[in-house]
Protein backbone atom coordinates (compact mmCIF):
# COMPACT_ATOMS: atom_id res chain seq x y z
CA UNK A 1 0.00 0.00 0.00
CA UNK A 2 2.88 2.16 0.90
CA UNK A 3 4.74 1.77 -2.74
CA UNK A 4 0.97 2.43 -4.31
CA UNK A 5 0.68 5.72 -2.37
CA UNK A 6 4.44 6.58 -3.79
CA UNK A 7 3.98 5.82 -7.30
CA UNK A 8 0.13 7.71 -7.44
CA UNK A 9 1.42 11.02 -5.79
CA UNK A 10 4.81 10.70 -7.99
CA UNK A 11 7.16 12.31 -4.79
CA UNK A 12 10.83 11.52 -4.65
CA UNK A 13 13.07 11.62 -1.64
CA UNK A 14 9.97 10.79 0.50
CA UNK A 15 9.73 7.95 2.93
CA UNK A 16 6.56 6.89 4.13
CA UNK A 17 5.55 5.55 7.72
CA UNK A 18 2.31 4.36 7.93
CA UNK A 19 -1.57 5.94 7.42
CA UNK A 20 -4.99 6.38 8.55
CA UNK A 21 -8.76 6.87 7.28
CA UNK A 22 -10.07 9.40 8.86
CA UNK A 23 -13.86 10.64 8.78
CA UNK A 24 -17.54 8.98 8.32
CA UNK A 25 -18.60 6.40 5.13
CA UNK A 26 -19.65 8.72 3.04
CA UNK A 27 -16.75 9.62 0.58
CA UNK A 28 -17.34 13.74 1.00
CA UNK A 29 -16.23 12.81 4.64
CA UNK A 30 -13.72 10.54 4.10
CA UNK A 31 -9.72 11.70 4.27
CA UNK A 32 -7.09 9.57 4.13
CA UNK A 33 -4.18 10.77 6.32
CA UNK A 34 0.08 9.49 5.34
CA UNK A 35 2.36 9.83 7.60
CA UNK A 36 5.36 10.79 5.98
CA UNK A 37 9.11 12.24 5.84
CA UNK A 38 12.17 13.01 3.90
CA UNK A 39 14.47 10.43 2.87
CA UNK A 40 17.83 10.71 5.10
CA UNK A 41 20.16 12.59 2.01
CA UNK A 42 17.25 15.38 2.32
CA UNK A 43 17.17 15.77 6.01
CA UNK A 44 17.36 19.10 7.60
CA UNK A 45 17.90 21.71 4.26
CA UNK A 46 17.30 24.74 4.22
CA UNK A 47 14.82 26.13 1.75
CA UNK A 48 16.51 28.31 0.41
CA UNK A 49 20.00 27.91 -0.75
CA UNK A 50 19.36 23.44 -0.33
CA UNK A 51 22.39 23.12 2.12
CA UNK A 52 22.17 21.38 4.85
CA UNK A 53 21.73 23.28 8.42
CA UNK A 54 21.71 22.31 12.06
CA UNK A 55 18.96 21.25 13.40
CA UNK A 56 17.01 24.19 15.93
CA UNK A 57 14.30 23.34 16.97
CA UNK A 58 10.79 21.24 16.47
CA UNK A 59 9.13 24.47 14.94
CA UNK A 60 5.80 23.91 15.14
CA UNK A 61 5.16 20.14 15.17
CA UNK A 62 3.75 18.13 13.11
CA UNK A 63 1.78 19.80 9.85
CA UNK A 64 -0.63 19.04 7.24
CA UNK A 65 -0.07 19.01 4.01
CA UNK A 66 -2.89 18.60 1.36
CA UNK A 67 -2.25 16.20 -1.44
CA UNK A 68 -3.73 15.09 -4.92
CA UNK A 69 -6.96 13.48 -4.09
CA UNK A 70 -7.10 9.38 -4.71
CA UNK A 71 -10.48 8.89 -6.89
CA UNK A 72 -13.16 10.84 -4.70
CA UNK A 73 -10.56 10.43 -1.22
CA UNK A 74 -8.71 13.97 0.18
CA UNK A 75 -5.44 13.15 0.76
CA UNK A 76 -3.28 15.15 3.36
CA UNK A 77 0.64 14.06 3.98
CA UNK A 78 1.06 14.56 7.88
CA UNK A 79 5.30 15.12 8.92
CA UNK A 80 7.68 16.80 10.77
CA UNK A 81 9.08 20.79 10.24
CA UNK A 82 11.43 21.27 12.46
CA UNK A 83 13.70 24.58 12.05
CA UNK A 84 17.17 24.52 10.47
CA UNK A 85 20.12 27.34 11.37
CA UNK A 86 21.53 27.97 7.86
CA UNK A 87 24.82 30.03 7.60
CA UNK A 88 23.84 31.96 5.27
CA UNK A 89 19.82 32.92 5.82
CA UNK A 90 20.05 31.78 9.46
CA UNK A 91 17.18 30.20 11.20
CA UNK A 92 13.98 29.01 8.69
CA UNK A 93 11.84 26.33 8.47
CA UNK A 94 13.43 22.57 6.80
CA UNK A 95 12.73 22.08 3.47
CA UNK A 96 10.70 18.92 2.36
CA UNK A 97 10.73 17.13 -1.11
CA UNK A 98 7.02 16.91 -1.64
CA UNK A 99 5.94 20.57 -1.37
CA UNK A 100 7.19 23.91 -1.89
CA UNK A 101 8.52 26.85 1.19
CA UNK A 102 5.93 28.29 3.02
CA UNK A 103 3.05 26.25 1.77
CA UNK A 104 0.40 23.96 2.74
CA UNK A 105 0.21 21.34 -0.48
CA UNK A 106 1.95 19.39 -2.33
CA UNK A 107 3.56 20.14 -5.39
CA UNK A 108 1.57 18.29 -7.45
CA UNK A 109 -1.35 19.52 -5.74
CA UNK A 110 -0.08 23.16 -6.59
CA UNK A 111 1.06 22.18 -10.37
CA UNK A 112 -2.85 20.96 -10.38
CA UNK A 113 -4.47 24.44 -9.11
CA UNK A 114 -1.98 26.38 -11.18
CA UNK A 115 -3.40 24.52 -14.38
CA UNK A 116 -7.18 24.60 -13.37
CA UNK A 117 -6.74 28.43 -12.65
CA UNK A 118 -4.68 29.37 -16.07
CA UNK A 119 -7.47 27.05 -18.38
CA UNK A 120 -11.11 27.53 -16.23
CA UNK A 121 -12.92 29.81 -14.61
CA UNK A 122 -12.92 30.08 -10.54
CA UNK A 123 -16.27 28.55 -9.63
CA UNK A 124 -14.89 25.44 -11.80
CA UNK A 125 -10.93 25.67 -9.68
CA UNK A 126 -12.84 25.98 -6.80
CA UNK A 127 -15.41 22.94 -7.06
CA UNK A 128 -12.93 20.58 -8.79
CA UNK A 129 -9.93 21.43 -6.36
CA UNK A 130 -12.26 21.46 -3.92
CA UNK A 131 -10.19 24.42 -2.27
CA UNK A 132 -11.08 28.02 -1.27
CA UNK A 133 -10.71 30.75 -4.16
CA UNK A 134 -8.54 32.93 -1.74
CA UNK A 135 -5.84 30.63 -1.30
CA UNK A 136 -5.19 30.08 -5.08
CA UNK A 137 -3.95 33.17 -5.71
CA UNK A 138 -0.57 32.20 -3.50
CA UNK A 139 -0.51 29.16 -5.27
CA UNK A 140 0.09 30.84 -8.68
CA UNK A 141 2.42 33.04 -7.38
CA UNK A 142 4.35 29.87 -5.75
CA UNK A 143 4.01 27.85 -8.86
CA UNK A 144 5.33 31.29 -11.19
CA UNK A 145 8.52 31.78 -9.16
CA UNK A 146 9.15 28.08 -9.47
CA UNK A 147 9.23 27.83 -13.36
CA UNK A 148 10.91 31.26 -13.65
CA UNK A 149 13.95 30.65 -11.48
CA UNK A 150 13.78 27.04 -13.36
CA UNK A 151 13.73 28.81 -16.56
CA UNK A 152 16.35 31.73 -15.99
CA UNK A 153 16.18 35.30 -16.97
CA UNK A 154 13.65 36.05 -19.72
CA UNK A 155 15.68 39.84 -20.07
CA UNK A 156 18.93 38.25 -21.54
CA UNK A 157 19.28 38.59 -25.60
CA UNK A 158 15.82 41.20 -25.78
CA UNK A 159 16.09 43.44 -28.85
CA UNK A 160 12.95 44.75 -29.91
CA UNK A 161 10.36 45.76 -27.21
CA UNK A 162 7.30 46.99 -26.81
CA UNK A 163 5.50 48.94 -23.87
CA UNK A 164 2.37 49.19 -23.06
CA UNK A 165 0.23 49.99 -20.19
CA UNK A 166 -3.41 48.40 -19.41
CA UNK A 167 -6.35 49.01 -16.94
CA UNK A 168 -6.77 46.04 -14.59
CA UNK A 169 -9.26 47.61 -12.20
CA UNK A 170 -11.33 50.76 -12.16
CA UNK A 171 -9.98 53.96 -10.20
CA UNK A 172 -7.38 54.24 -12.24
CA UNK A 173 -5.37 50.77 -11.69
CA UNK A 174 -2.49 50.24 -14.63
CA UNK A 175 -0.43 47.22 -15.28
CA UNK A 176 2.82 48.17 -17.26
CA UNK A 177 3.69 45.29 -20.05
CA UNK A 178 6.76 44.84 -21.36
CA UNK A 179 6.84 42.49 -24.50
CA UNK A 180 9.34 40.71 -27.18
CA UNK A 181 9.17 41.11 -30.51
CA UNK A 182 10.56 37.85 -31.14
CA UNK A 183 8.76 35.67 -29.33
CA UNK A 184 5.88 37.85 -28.47
CA UNK A 185 5.80 37.01 -25.04
CA UNK A 186 5.37 39.34 -21.97
CA UNK A 187 8.62 39.94 -20.29
CA UNK A 188 8.61 41.69 -17.14
CA UNK A 189 4.96 43.45 -16.20
CA UNK A 190 4.72 45.77 -12.63
CA UNK A 191 2.06 47.00 -11.07
CA UNK A 192 1.70 50.90 -11.90
CA UNK A 193 2.45 53.13 -14.58
CA UNK A 194 4.69 56.27 -15.27
CA UNK A 195 8.62 56.51 -15.42
CA UNK A 196 8.86 55.51 -11.73
CA UNK A 197 7.32 52.25 -13.02
CA UNK A 198 9.69 52.32 -16.30
CA UNK A 199 12.93 53.23 -14.30
CA UNK A 200 11.87 49.75 -12.17
CA UNK A 201 12.35 47.77 -15.55
CA UNK A 202 15.37 49.08 -17.14
CA UNK A 203 16.78 49.13 -13.16
CA UNK A 204 16.52 45.47 -13.42
CA UNK A 205 18.73 45.19 -16.75
CA UNK A 206 22.30 44.85 -16.79
CA UNK A 207 24.41 46.79 -19.01
CA UNK A 208 24.79 43.81 -21.24
CA UNK A 209 20.64 43.28 -21.43
CA UNK A 210 20.92 47.16 -22.56
CA UNK A 211 23.18 47.16 -24.96
CA UNK A 212 21.48 44.36 -26.90
CA UNK A 213 18.25 46.57 -26.99
CA UNK A 214 17.78 47.93 -30.28
CA UNK A 215 14.12 49.13 -31.10
CA UNK A 216 11.86 50.34 -28.49
CA UNK A 217 8.23 50.66 -29.72
CA UNK A 218 4.90 52.28 -27.93
CA UNK A 219 2.54 55.09 -27.51
CA UNK A 220 4.15 58.81 -27.79
CA UNK A 221 4.36 58.73 -23.89
CA UNK A 222 7.38 61.16 -23.07
CA UNK A 223 7.89 58.77 -20.26
CA UNK A 224 9.19 56.11 -22.27
CA UNK A 225 10.86 58.20 -24.20
CA UNK A 226 13.14 59.85 -21.06
CA UNK A 227 13.80 56.54 -20.14
CA UNK A 228 14.77 55.16 -23.73
CA UNK A 229 17.26 57.93 -23.94
CA UNK A 230 18.73 57.87 -20.56
CA UNK A 231 19.35 54.03 -20.32
CA UNK A 232 19.19 53.06 -23.95
CA UNK A 233 21.11 55.31 -25.73
CA UNK A 234 21.69 53.56 -28.72
CA UNK A 235 18.33 51.88 -29.39
CA UNK A 236 15.79 53.22 -32.01
CA UNK A 237 12.47 55.09 -30.00
CA UNK A 238 9.68 53.55 -32.66
CA UNK A 239 6.19 55.08 -32.51
CA UNK A 240 3.92 52.02 -32.79
CA UNK A 241 1.29 52.78 -35.70
CA UNK A 242 -1.81 51.04 -33.23
CA UNK A 243 -1.88 53.89 -31.59
CA UNK A 244 -1.18 56.86 -34.09
CA UNK A 245 -4.24 55.22 -35.76
CA UNK A 246 -6.00 55.70 -32.32
CA UNK A 247 -5.11 58.92 -31.97
CA UNK A 248 -7.22 59.55 -35.76
CA UNK A 249 -10.39 57.28 -34.50
CA UNK A 250 -10.52 59.39 -31.20
CA UNK A 251 -10.40 62.33 -33.20
CA UNK A 252 -12.96 61.20 -35.20
CA UNK A 253 -15.54 60.46 -32.94
CA UNK A 254 -15.11 63.80 -31.21
CA UNK A 255 -16.11 65.01 -34.41
CA UNK A 256 -18.82 62.58 -34.66
CA UNK A 257 -20.38 63.63 -31.58
CA UNK A 258 -19.67 67.52 -32.36
CA UNK A 259 -22.01 67.43 -35.02
CA UNK A 260 -24.28 65.20 -33.96
CA UNK A 261 -24.53 68.05 -31.04
CA UNK A 262 -24.92 70.51 -33.19
CA UNK A 263 -27.57 69.19 -35.65
CA UNK A 264 -29.95 68.78 -32.50
CA UNK A 265 -29.06 72.13 -31.31
CA UNK A 266 -29.94 73.42 -34.71
CA UNK A 267 -33.36 71.20 -35.53
CA UNK A 268 -34.31 72.11 -32.13
CA UNK A 269 -33.98 75.94 -32.50
CA UNK A 270 -36.01 75.12 -35.72
CA UNK A 271 -38.92 73.62 -34.11
CA UNK A 272 -39.39 75.98 -31.40
CA UNK A 273 -42.91 77.50 -31.23
CA UNK A 274 -43.79 75.81 -34.26
CA UNK A 275 -46.12 73.16 -32.49
CA UNK A 276 -46.79 69.87 -32.80
CA UNK A 277 -47.04 68.65 -36.63
CA UNK A 278 -50.77 68.69 -37.83
CA UNK A 279 -52.32 65.36 -38.37
CA UNK A 280 -51.88 63.65 -41.38
CA UNK A 281 -48.28 66.04 -41.95
CA UNK A 282 -45.30 64.08 -41.91
CA UNK A 283 -41.96 65.46 -40.13
CA UNK A 284 -38.96 66.20 -42.12
CA UNK A 285 -36.37 63.86 -42.15
CA UNK A 286 -33.65 64.54 -38.84
CA UNK A 287 -30.00 65.33 -40.08
CA UNK A 288 -28.99 64.43 -37.00
CA UNK A 289 -30.85 60.74 -37.03
CA UNK A 290 -28.32 60.43 -39.81
CA UNK A 291 -25.67 60.75 -37.79
CA UNK A 292 -26.89 58.76 -34.90
CA UNK A 293 -25.25 54.94 -34.78
CA UNK A 294 -22.76 56.10 -37.30
CA UNK A 295 -19.95 55.58 -34.31
CA UNK A 296 -18.89 51.60 -35.97
CA UNK A 297 -19.37 51.91 -39.48
CA UNK A 298 -16.72 55.38 -38.90
CA UNK A 299 -14.53 53.14 -36.89
CA UNK A 300 -14.21 49.98 -38.66
CA UNK A 301 -12.29 48.83 -41.54
CA UNK A 302 -13.95 49.19 -44.60
CA UNK A 303 -13.04 45.71 -45.56
CA UNK A 304 -15.30 44.57 -42.01
CA UNK A 305 -18.40 46.80 -42.55
CA UNK A 306 -21.67 44.85 -42.90
CA UNK A 307 -23.98 45.89 -45.07
CA UNK A 308 -26.23 48.46 -42.98
CA UNK A 309 -22.67 49.74 -41.95
CA UNK A 310 -21.82 50.29 -45.80
CA UNK A 311 -25.59 52.29 -45.92
CA UNK A 312 -25.26 54.12 -43.18
CA UNK A 313 -21.48 55.70 -44.41
CA UNK A 314 -23.29 56.29 -48.01
CA UNK A 315 -25.47 58.50 -46.94
CA UNK A 316 -22.95 60.28 -44.69
CA UNK A 317 -20.89 60.87 -47.96
CA UNK A 318 -23.88 62.14 -49.28
CA UNK A 319 -23.64 65.34 -47.04
CA UNK A 320 -20.10 65.66 -47.47
CA UNK A 321 -19.25 67.20 -44.60
CA UNK A 322 -17.00 67.33 -41.66
CA UNK A 323 -17.79 64.03 -40.87
CA UNK A 324 -16.91 62.18 -43.52
CA UNK A 325 -13.80 64.03 -44.57
CA UNK A 326 -12.58 63.32 -41.19
CA UNK A 327 -13.37 59.63 -41.97
CA UNK A 328 -11.30 59.83 -45.26
CA UNK A 329 -8.47 61.65 -43.31
CA UNK A 330 -8.29 58.73 -41.24
CA UNK A 331 -8.10 56.30 -43.80
CA UNK A 332 -5.98 57.84 -45.15
CA UNK A 333 -3.70 57.47 -42.22
CA UNK A 334 -4.17 53.99 -42.05
CA UNK A 335 -3.23 53.00 -45.03
CA UNK A 336 0.06 54.75 -45.55
CA UNK A 337 1.38 53.50 -42.25
CA UNK A 338 1.00 50.17 -44.09
CA UNK A 339 2.57 51.39 -47.03
CA UNK A 340 6.71 51.12 -47.98
CA UNK A 341 9.51 53.26 -46.52
CA UNK A 342 10.14 54.40 -49.74
CA UNK A 343 6.70 56.33 -50.57
CA UNK A 344 5.46 56.49 -46.65
CA UNK A 345 7.26 60.35 -46.68
CA UNK A 346 5.52 61.71 -49.55
CA UNK A 347 2.48 60.42 -48.65
CA UNK A 348 2.40 61.52 -44.96
CA UNK A 349 3.73 65.25 -46.16
CA UNK A 350 0.71 64.88 -48.16
CA UNK A 351 -1.39 64.13 -45.56
CA UNK A 352 0.09 66.23 -42.86
CA UNK A 353 -1.10 68.82 -45.85
CA UNK A 354 -4.26 67.90 -46.03
CA UNK A 355 -5.23 68.05 -42.53
CA UNK A 356 -3.76 71.28 -41.42
CA UNK A 357 -6.10 72.79 -44.14
CA UNK A 358 -8.98 70.56 -43.40
CA UNK A 359 -10.77 73.11 -41.03
CA UNK A 360 -11.81 70.63 -39.01
CA UNK A 361 -10.23 71.75 -35.35
CA UNK A 362 -10.03 67.96 -34.02
CA UNK A 363 -7.73 67.03 -37.29
CA UNK A 364 -5.61 70.33 -37.46
CA UNK A 365 -4.68 69.65 -34.06
CA UNK A 366 -4.25 66.12 -34.57
CA UNK A 367 -1.76 67.25 -37.52
CA UNK A 368 0.32 69.24 -35.26
CA UNK A 369 0.79 66.47 -32.55
CA UNK A 370 1.81 63.87 -36.17
CA UNK A 371 3.47 66.32 -37.34
CA UNK A 372 5.95 66.53 -34.08
CA UNK A 373 6.52 62.99 -33.85
CA UNK A 374 7.20 62.49 -37.94
CA UNK A 375 10.70 61.33 -38.02
CA UNK A 376 9.45 58.24 -35.41
CA UNK A 377 6.58 57.41 -37.34
CA UNK A 378 8.20 57.41 -40.56
CA UNK A 379 11.29 55.00 -38.55
CA UNK A 380 8.64 52.57 -37.40
CA UNK A 381 7.23 52.27 -41.13
CA UNK A 382 10.73 51.12 -42.39
CA UNK A 383 11.07 48.87 -39.41
CA UNK A 384 7.97 47.00 -39.71
CA UNK A 385 7.43 46.58 -35.99
CA UNK A 386 3.99 47.12 -33.96
CA UNK A 387 2.59 47.01 -30.74
CA UNK A 388 -0.45 44.96 -32.35
CA UNK A 389 1.00 41.98 -31.02
CA UNK A 390 0.89 43.89 -27.36
CA UNK A 391 -2.91 45.13 -27.85
CA UNK A 392 -3.39 41.36 -28.64
CA UNK A 393 -2.20 40.55 -25.38
CA UNK A 394 -4.08 43.02 -23.63
CA UNK A 395 -7.47 41.17 -24.57
CA UNK A 396 -5.55 38.17 -22.92
CA UNK A 397 -4.81 40.01 -19.79
CA UNK A 398 -8.43 41.48 -19.95
CA UNK A 399 -9.13 37.81 -19.58
CA UNK A 400 -6.87 36.86 -16.71
CA UNK A 401 -8.29 40.07 -14.94
CA UNK A 402 -11.86 38.55 -15.45
CA UNK A 403 -10.53 34.88 -14.23
CA UNK A 404 -8.61 36.55 -11.30
CA UNK A 405 -11.52 38.17 -10.12
CA UNK A 406 -11.37 37.68 -5.97
CA UNK A 407 -7.67 38.16 -5.91
CA UNK A 408 -6.73 40.16 -3.22
CA UNK A 409 -3.00 40.89 -4.09
CA UNK A 410 -1.95 42.15 -7.57
CA UNK A 411 1.21 40.29 -7.20
CA UNK A 412 -0.93 37.01 -7.64
CA UNK A 413 -2.64 38.42 -10.96
CA UNK A 414 0.58 39.67 -12.47
CA UNK A 415 1.90 35.93 -11.71
CA UNK A 416 -1.41 34.90 -13.46
CA UNK A 417 -0.60 36.98 -16.01
CA UNK A 418 2.77 35.87 -16.46
CA UNK A 419 1.64 32.22 -16.80
CA UNK A 420 -0.70 32.59 -19.52
CA UNK A 421 1.16 35.36 -21.86
CA UNK A 422 4.93 34.25 -21.21
CA UNK A 423 5.46 30.79 -22.15
CA UNK A 424 5.91 29.08 -18.91
CA UNK A 425 5.45 25.52 -19.42
CA UNK A 426 2.35 25.13 -17.20
CA UNK A 427 1.69 21.26 -17.50
CA UNK A 428 -0.44 19.20 -15.36
CA UNK A 429 1.53 16.96 -12.61
CA UNK A 430 2.58 13.62 -14.19
CA UNK A 431 2.78 14.78 -17.98
CA UNK A 432 5.76 15.29 -19.52
CA UNK A 433 7.16 19.15 -19.40
CA UNK A 434 6.78 21.11 -21.83
CA UNK A 435 9.71 22.80 -23.55
CA UNK A 436 10.45 26.30 -23.62
CA UNK A 437 9.92 27.94 -27.10
CA UNK A 438 13.48 29.64 -28.15
CA UNK A 439 13.66 33.29 -28.84
CA UNK A 440 13.80 33.08 -32.84
CA UNK A 441 16.98 34.76 -34.42
CA UNK A 442 16.68 38.63 -34.88
CA UNK A 443 17.20 39.40 -38.61
CA UNK A 444 19.01 42.88 -39.24
CA UNK A 445 16.02 45.68 -40.53
CA UNK A 446 13.74 43.23 -40.62
CA UNK A 447 10.55 42.86 -38.87
CA UNK A 448 9.94 40.69 -35.79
Amino acid sequence: MKSLIKLLQNIKFMAIDGFEVVGGPDPWDTTLVVDVRPTKGKLDRCPKCGKRGRYYDEGGGARLWRALDLGVTKVYFRGRAPRVRCAEHGVVVASVPWARHGSWFTRGFEDWVCWMTVNCTRSTVAECCRIDWKTVGPVVSRVQADLEAARGSRLDGLVDIGIDETSYRKGYKYLTLVVDHATGEVVWAHDGYGKSVLEGFFGSLSDEQKSSIRRITGDGAGNITECAEEHCPGAERLLDPFHVVSWATDALDEVRRRVWNDLRREEKAERRGRGRPKKGEERPPSAADAVKKSRWPLLKNPENLTGAQEAKLALLAAEDGDLYRGYLLKERLRLLLKSGPGSAAAELDAWLSWACRCRIPEFVELSRKIRRHRGRILDTVASGLSNARLEAINNKVKVAVRMAYGFHDVGSLISLIMLRCSGLPVTLPGRRPKAVRARPAAKPGAAA
